[in-house]
């Protein structure tokens, strides 16, 4: 199975959020969505769903029904080889809509020894959840960084302290990935 390359940026946010990782092309889209939680930094509270080139997959809702095909029995590889595309949209939890851009880059083997998925980049701080969405954050931003501003202690408290939207946690988040490689890692088979 190949290794595929995806680039991960949380469109419409500043300073920019981009993660970079490698999956094996068989990974299901349900697995693929927590790998996005682990690296992001997010908390899996929240739906969500894939989308390209007018297709849709996520989880099935019994209340509300939808179009969504079913993330859990699709595998990356087969949206890109059935879509032909080369970038899809990945939204996390619906009220604060936090659209991701996952870029598609290199198919290539996988490297003995290593374990998948793989983070190999990582830049900027994600949101804290619930903030609010784009807007929300923006203003989270404004009074994390004001002392003075009317919200800053709140929002401090909220928070659980300071916040740097420059440094992500990069530690953190690879190890995060790599629990779930070590939970996925392929059984060996004794013939």
């Amino acid at each position: 199975m190949s290794i595929i390359e995806i680039k991960v940026t949380l469109e419409y946010v500043e300073p920019a959020v981009t993660r970079t990782l490698q999956v094996p092309g068989d990974i299901r889209l349900d697995r693929l969505h927590l790998t996005l939680q682990a690296v992001m930094g997010w908390t899996n509270s929240h739906l969500y769903m894939f989308e390209t080139e007018g297709a849709t997959w996520g989880l099935p809702d019994p209340d509300f029904g939808g179009d969504d095909l079913p993330a859990d029995k699709t595998t990356l590889v087969e949206v890109l080889e059935d879509t032909g595309a080369r970038s899809i949209r990945y939204t996390y939890d619906f009220g604060d809509s936090w659209e991701h851009r996952l870029q598609i880059g290199e198919f290539t083997d996988p490297n003995p020894g290593d374990l998948y998925p793989r983070q190999t980049d990582i830049s900027g701080q994600c949101p804290p959840e619930d903030v609010g969405g784009f807007p929300g954050y923006e203003e989270f931003l404004d009074a994390m960084a004001n002392p003075k501003h009317p919200e800053h202690a709140n929002l401090k408290e909220w928070y659980g302290g300071s916040f740097d939207p420059s440094t992500p946690p990069a530690d953190e988040l690879r190890f995060e990935v790599l629990k779930l490689a070590k939970r996925w890692k392929p059984k060996k088979t004794i013939n």
